[in-house]
Parts: C-alpha cells; sequence; structure tokens
C-alpha cells in the first residue's frame, strides 16, 4: 500500500491480491502472457483448414483473452487506487501495450474468418460438435463479415490503436493531471482549491456565491485552453469517424451501435422522445426556481438539493440500508450482496491520487470490485445500490455463463445499476410519511431523472451533431462547438445563453464524447430501469426470476433479445413513455408539497 493509503483501514479497502498475490506474480504472468502471443502467432493462416483448427485457435484466442483481461483489470485498478505511484503507471502501460499485442496477434482472426462459407461452416459443426458452444459467438461474427477487413489492413489498425487512443489519452492526462484550478472560499470561509473531485459538492452548496464561484472557477480554465480541448476532441472524432468510413460503415454511430447490434432508431426514438417531453424538464427547473426564491435562475443553481432534510449516511448504515431494499430480488442475489459487501470487493474511502468517481470492474476470473469515494450523504448511498447492480449483474452472469458469453453488451450495462437505484427510491418513498423527508426523496430523484435521462441526451444529440458536422467537413473549432453546446444547452433547460455565457465551455470536460456514442446508453438504461424497478417492487415473483435471468444471460444473445427477456422492448418508445410518466407523477407530488410550504424554511 502506498504511502497515501497508509491510513486506510484495510476492510474498507479492494483485496487485490485474490487477483495476483504479489506484483511479482503480475509481471510473471504478463512476461508469459507475451511469450504465449509470440508462438499463438504462427496460427495465422491456417484458422480454416479443417474443423479442428477452427476450434483450437477460438480457445487459444478466448484463453489469451481471459488471461488478458485478468493481467489489465489488476494493473489499472492498481493504478486507479494511486495513481501518483510511477510503478503502477509503468504496470498500466505495459498492460496497454500487450492489449495492443494481442489484437495484432489475432488480426487475422475475423479476415479469415470472413472466407468460411455456410456450407463449409454446417460440414466443420459436423465434424467437430464441440464448435457449437461457440455458435453465437460465430454468428455475430458473420454479421459483421462486411465491415471486416483483410489480414494486413487489420494488422495495420491494430498496431495504430495505441495511436489512435492518443487524443483520449492527452484528454484525460490534460484534464486529470495537468489542469489545476483556482481556489475559492467556501461557506465556512475556507479557502479551497476547485477540483474534479469537490466541484459537484460546491456546486450543491446552500450557499449561492460558493456555487457561482466554484462554477466560474472552473469554467475560467476550459475558457483558457478551450482551443486544446477542441483539438483533442477534433482528433478523437476524426479517428472514429476513419475508423467507420475504413470498415465501410455509413457513419461513426452506426459503427459503434453495430458492436451490440443496436439499431441506430433506437438512438433515434430516444432523441426525439426526449424532445418530445422537454417541456416537462422546463417545468421542473421553473419550480426548482421558485423554490429558491430567484428572480434569475442560473446553470449553476441546478445542483443545489432543494430540500433542508439532511439525509446522511455512514458507509455502515448506507451497507445496511442496500442490503435491506435489495432483498427485494430474494435470496439469491442477497447472498451475492453480503459476499460484495464483506469479502473486501469494495475500495471505499478517497485518498490523494485516487481516481474520481466511482466504477465497478473485474474481470471474469476475479470479483466485481468496486471503487468509491465515500461521503455520507444520500447521493453516496445511491451510488453504492449503483455499483452493486453492476457488480452482481456481473458476477451472475460469470457464474452462469461460460469465458466466451462471459459479459454484457454494454447497452445493458447502465440497466441493471440504474434499477437498483430506481427500487431504492421505491423503498425510500413507501416507507416515509413526513413532508420534509419525501420532498429530498422526490427531488433527488428528479434530479437524478434529469442528470440522466434529459442530461445524458443532450450529450447525445451534441454528440451526434460533431460527429455529422466532421463527416461534411466542418472544423470542429472551440467556437463552432462553443456555439452548438450553448444552443443546445438552452433548447434543454430553457435558460438563455446570453445569461449563462460560461456553460458553452461544458462540452470541454466531458470524458463521455470520448467514449464513441456511449453516453446515450445512460438514458436508455435509466428509462428501461425505471420500467423494470416498477414491475419488480410490484408485480409478480415471475417478474423477479425474468429479471434474475436477464442477469445471468450474459451475451449468450443479442443484447435486445436478453432485455426482452426481461419484458422491456427497446426497439418502441412504450418504456420512455413509462419513465417520463414516472417523473411527471413524482414533478406533480413534489409541486403540492411546494403548494403546501414544505420548501419555506431554504434561504439562499
Amino acid at each position: 500500500m502506498s504511502e497515501n493509503r497508509s491510513h486506510l483501514k484495510q476492510e474498507e479497502t479492494w483485496d487485490l491480491a485474490t487477483i495476483f498475490a504479489t506484483d511479482q506474480e503480475w509481471e510473471n504472468e504478463w512476461s508469459d502472457l507475451s511469450k504465449a502471443l509470440d508462438l499463438a502467432a504462427s496460427n495465422a493462416g491456417h484458422l480454416l483448414e479443417s474443423s479442428h483448427s477452427l476450434l483450437t485457435i477460438t480457445e487459444l484466442y478466448l484463453a489469451l483473452a481471459r488471461r488478458l483481461e485478468k493481467l489489465y483489470v489488476y494493473a489499472s485498478m492498481k493504478n486507479d487506487q494511486d495513481t501518483t505511484v510511477s510503478y503502477y503507471q509503468e504496470l498500466q502501460a505495459k498492460a496497454t501495450a500487450i492489449y495492443a499485442k494481442f489484437s495484432q496477434t489475432f488480426a487475422f482472426f475475423e479476415p479469415e474468418f470472413r472466407n468460411l462459407s455456410e456450407d463449409l461452416y454446417q460440414t466443420f459443426l459436423s465434424e467437430s460438435p464441440e464448435l457449437k458452444a461457440y455458435a453465437h459467438f460465430y454468428d455475430k461474427l458473420f454479421k459483421q463479415k462486411e465491415h471486416v477487413l483483410s489480414q494486413k489492413e487489420e494488422e495495420l489498425l491494430a498496431g495504430a490503436s495505441e495511436i489512435f487512443g492518443a487524443a483520449s489519452e492527452t484528454f484525460d492526462i490534460l484534464d486529470n493531471a495537468d489542469i489545476v484550478f483556482p481556489s475559492i472560499v467556501d461557506a465556512e470561509g475556507n479557502t479551497v482549491e476547485v477540483t474534479h473531485g469537490n466541484f459537484i459538492t460546491l456546486m450543491e452548496s446552500k450557499d449561492r456565491k460558493v456555487r457561482q464561484a466554484a462554477y466560474e472557477a472552473m469554467y475560467s480554465i476550459y475558457q483558457q485552453y478551450q482551443h486544446t480541448y477542441a483539438k483533442t476532441l477534433q482528433t478523437n472524432v476524426k479517428v472514429n469517424n476513419f475508423k467507420a468510413r475504413t470498415r465501410h460503415y455509413r457513419s461513426a454511430r452506426q459503427a459503434a451501435l453495430s458492436a451490440n447490434f443496436i439499431p441506430e432508431s433506437v438512438y433515434d426514438a430516444l432523441l426525439v422522445s426526449v424532445n418530445k417531453h422537454l417541456p416537462l424538464l422546463h417545468r421542473y427547473i421553473r419550480l426548482r426556481q421558485d423554490i429558491l426564491g430567484l428572480d434569475d435562475l442560473k446553470m449553476y443553481d441546478l445542483y443545489t438539493p432543494l430540500s433542508t432534510a439532511d439525509l446522511s449516511y455512514s458507509y455502515e448504515q448506507a451497507l445496511e440500508k442496500a442490503e435491506a431494499v435489495l432483498a427485494v430480488f430474494g435470496q439469491e442475489y442477497t447472498e451475492r450482496v453480503r459476499r460484495a459487501f464483506r469479502e473486501r470487493w469494495i475500495d471505499v474511502r478517497e485518498n490523494k491520487g485516487k481516481r474520481s468517481g466511482a466504477y465497478s470492474g473485474g474481470s471474469y476470473d476475479t470479483n466485481a470490485f468496486m471503487l468509491l469515494n465515500w461521503q455520507d450523504t444520500l447521493d453516496y448511498l445511491f451510488t453504492l445500490v449503483h455499483e452493486t447492480g453492476h457488480s452482481l449483474h456481473s458476477t451472475f452472469t460469470r457464474e452462469n455463463q461460460p469465458y466466451v458469453y462471459g459479459d454484457y453488451a454494454i447497452f445493458l450495462a447502465e440497466i441493471a445499476s440504474t434499477t437498483n437505484e430506481n427500487i431504492l427510491t421505491e423503498s425510500l418513498l413507501k416507507e416515509v410519511s413526513d413532508d420534509k423527508t419525501r420532498f429530498a426523496v422526490l427531488n433527488h430523484y428528479l434530479d437524478g431523472f434529469k442528470g440522466t435521462v434529459f442530461r445524458q441526451t443532450q450529450f447525445a444529440e451534441f454528440e451526434q451533431a460533431i460527429y455529422q458536422a466532421d463527416q461534411e467537413g466542418e472544423v470542429l473549432t472551440s467556437q463552432f462547438l462553443n456555439q452548438l453546446y450553448a444552443e443546445l444547452n438552452e433548447k434543454y433547460y430553457g435558460l438563455s445563453k446570453e445569461d449563462n455565457p460560461d456553460i458553452q465551455y461544458e462540452w470541454a470536460r466531458i470524458p463521455h464524447f470520448y467514449y464513441n456514442f456511449y453516453v446515450y446508453q445512460y438514458a436508455t438504461g435509466f428509462a428501461a430501469a425505471s420500467y423494470l424497478a416498477d414491475k419488480i417492487v410490484h408485480g409478480s415473483q415471475e417478474d423477479k426470476d425474468r429479471y434474475l435471468d436477464y442477469l445471468k444471460a450474459g451475451s449468450s444473445d443479442y443484447a435486445l433479445n436478453v432485455i426482452a427477456k426481461a419484458g422491456v422492448d427497446m426497439t418502441k418508445t412504450d418504456y420512455l413513455d413509462a419513465a417520463f410518466a414516472v417523473f411527471e407523477e413524482r414533478l406533480t407530488e413534489l409541486e403540492a408539497l411546494v403548494a403546501k410550504g414544505v420548501h419555506r424554511e431554504r434561504k439562499e
């Protein structure tokens, strides 16, 4: 453990020794895997020689991928727990490099598979029935055949993967390591440096002057470096558009969604549905203005809680609460929650150099670890049940699927986590009767919906627009990006861009724009989760069983089919309409509480 972590209680740190007992063990595995990849390269040109060749090379490919994931997870998590330790920076770099080597080694696989005819495939199946275990894996490759290039081209692309990732890495280094934000005076009169870690906390301050100061401090830096951020984002967009063209896709969006076999209509339906329901967001924004008693609501007023109720939870209380709420899924789920909470799957506390935020991670052969930066707030209780949702999804998948299907589509990832959040909201609303606590829970839900469905869709709309602009030859200058973002922000929140000039730079601080059409899935996931949570809390045992079957399915079927089995058809807008109906219902309840004067103790 580094000096920065020496003060932490062992039971509140994740136990990465369950992956590799020592760093030396990792180094040995890295060396062995590197040699294994050298040997594996000799398989190029032999994939379709016989059914036996197809089987053995497929199994080798998957076995080495499995080892690689375990190697990468250890290095990345060791680095995340303290990014100042140079040794773990080095391990992370070595893990990234061997990932690229793996891609180059097996660059032959898909191009050679492309030459497999349906007739020969059926012959191979009859000769080697063991191939049937990989039927869905092969089916996905058949469906992607037109987008697979020649072996030489695939090798070139694989070899350039580190270069292609340079814009994203530059953004990460600039944003997390090099940028220093100004200091401000907080509500207690202390001088504090604004950081990514404390920005939202400062924006939640009940003192408006603190919110404004933090907001202006943050965006002054993004204004200062707007041209650099514009260049990293533009380069990233160009990379993804280039790769999409190279692989014969119409667009980078089609390429990104096709990885999970998601039709673009799902993306378009989200944008249409959210835009149709923007009046609900405007209504909530107006209510927020009334509650805060402000003549002129600003963007820096959108995060401060409207409630005066102090709903704080220690970590121990949060564990107890989460366990009780998630018991609704039944014993099978509860047993695994207890393991996660008691067997050191969670790295709990903030420390110097630790990666900010929260996530669930791990690989097929590890625990489904969670990284937190714990604060005693209602938000962090929700974060705990959210990440537990991810980890339980991973655990059930790995327990019930072979490695080849032992992961799940990113498209489905946010559903399991957000279903847990929605169940927690349902539970809290059911058990609280006093108006002030109810007000706080409703406020939390509406803010969560605002931040997930509306805000992430705003990001998705911006992302779609910049990729399209680049395709059409538009140069993504900071001026272009600023104007586009300011106009979108005004459309979504109904707050004039002239009165909120700093928000035009927000695009520069959003890491999701480097994730290649990832962010829309937060919005679709939240809406689907809202629908499923209602079924789990108010439905039958069959509804719960179908949900657990979805958690266990992994990638054994196409993502839309997996979630359809749980009862959600994401090719239609029913689930979106249902989510907005819940939002409106809870907004109406909050408006009624405001009419009763529940909010009046709040002072700005």
